[in-house]
């Protein structure tokens, strides 16, 4: 892709801008915004389609976890790139799968089989140890803890510094 546009020019907007420079991948990085007009706002969030081509991938950076998910299937029902994005200093273990408008911020750790869906959030120096499952729209917060084996429900919020304890949301298997 050759242009990113952020939907949303915020604290987590900024951050998911500078992820995306470091990444190398975009030749541009600007924003959408109803409410601002610093940064390098290029319209209004309405306004997407507007930029719409097969060189710009885009990105709703909204904290609100259903917001945010909403704007990634609204995209994809208009054949949109959404990116994903994870930070060269995450660790993500090669055997996760990682979703689509996901993004993993510098220092965290998505270990062995873990599933981490559309529309997530995984923050700075958070750990989802192995075989999880981050269901859509999930954040999980500044250096909070996903032990093994857990399943986090849709739109969660892990809020920072949290353990999430083995099988306090537990996977459902099937017998």
């Amino acid at each position: 892709m050759d242009r990113l546009l952020i939907l949303g020019a915020g604290g987590f907007g900024k951050v998911v801008a500078d992820i995306a420079r470091q990444s190398g991948l975009y030749l541009e990085v600007a924003f959408l915004d109803d409410g601002t007009e610093v940064y390098k706002v290029l319209g209004k969030c309405k306004d997407y389609l507007e930029f719409a081509d097969a060189g710009t991938a885009f990105y709703p950076a909204f904290g609100n976890n259903e917001l945010r998910l909403q704007w990634i299937h609204q995209l994809q029902q208009n054949n949109l790139s959404v990116a994903t994005l994870v930070h060269k200093k995450a660790y993500v273990s090669p055997t996760a799968d990682i979703g689509e408008g996901v993004v993993v911020l510098p220092g965290a750790i998505v270990n062995t089989n873990t599933v981490v869906k559309a529309g997530s959030i995984i923050n700075c120096n958070a750990v989802i140890d192995h075989d999880c499952v981050i269901e859509e729209g999930v954040h999980i917060c500044l250096n909070a803890t996903v032990k093994a084996e857990n399943q986090i429900p849709q739109y969660t919020k892990i809020e920072a510094g949290m353990v999430v304890e083995n099988r306090s949301y537990p996977l459902k298997r099937e017998e």
